[in-house]
């Protein structure tokens, strides 16, 4: 811990991981971060439990109480603007169960909401659906702004930014509503996790984009790395961040 900071705020991929492998030093840093710090991720696909399963299979032993995710936190979202809302989720199977038991109701026709994660079943068919009821006065809710993130050989991977863009063109609207980094909501949570206020915290990333900019609209320092830069010398930098 480094004085002067009460917890730390992580990116996930290009900060502790790429391509589902943890990057030289991620676990060095968790153990030495004793519990106090939250994951806070544009990850639109997973719930905190499975992605707490997946890290923990590459050496990573995160509990799911230690994890923000984009994805989640917008089905909890519209969970709470529109209580038992129908929705068009573009998403996994896995973010479909999560909003059910938030009390939402799947649907394709005559959708309140249409909220967008990562969908890697996306499709002509579903985009038509999509952009018919945001056309037709559904509001669109999208997890993650980010068009896409490089995959381990450098090539983008689509998110969910990209397939909200696509229900855009077609429907001819330019308002939704935005869940994920750079917008405050995930920055907040991840403190709240912690008790801990923002000026208290350090966000962690690889992205001034996203990671930066966001955590400033609090009063939140952040501290840039690139992969596989973890090490004893990080210490260093957070110290002359604090």
């Amino acid at each position: 811990m480094v004085e002067g900071l009460e917890g730390y705020l992580l990116d996930l991929d290009g900060t502790l991981v790429t391509g589902g492998v943890a990057l030289p030093g991620a676990a060095w840093l968790l153990d030495r971060l004793e519990g106090q710090f939250a994951i806070v991720s544009n990850n639109a696909e997973h719930t905190p439990g499975d992605l707490s399963r997946r890290l923990r299979r590459i050496g990573l032993p995160v509990g799911p109480e230690h994890i923000v995710l984009a994805g989640t936190a917008a089905v909890d979202r519209v969970a709470r603007d529109c209580p038992g809302a129908r929705v068009l989720l573009l998403g996994s199977r896995a973010l479909q169960r999560y909003a059910r038991k938030r009390g939402l109701r799947p649907a394709t026709e005559r959708c309140d909401v249409v909220l967008v994660g990562r969908d890697t079943r996306f499709s002509y068919r579903k985009l038509a659906s999509a952009a018919t009821a945001v056309s037709s006065g559904a509001e669109l809710y999208v997890a993650c702004p980010d068009g896409s993130h490089r995959g381990p050989d450098g090539q983008p991977v689509p998110e969910a930014g990209a397939l909200a863009a696509a229900i855009l063109a077609c429907a001819d609207r330019d308002d939704y509503h935005v869940v994920g980094k750079p917008e405050s909501l995930l920055f907040r949570l991840g403190c709240e996790r912690l008790g801990v206020a923002p000026t208290k915290a350090l966000m962690i990333g690889d992205n001034p984009a996203t990671d930066g900019a966001g955590a400033r609209r609090l009063g939140m320092r952040f501290l840039r790395v690139r992969p596989g830069d973890l090490g004893p010398a990080l210490f260093l930098n957070m110290q002359e961040t604090a």
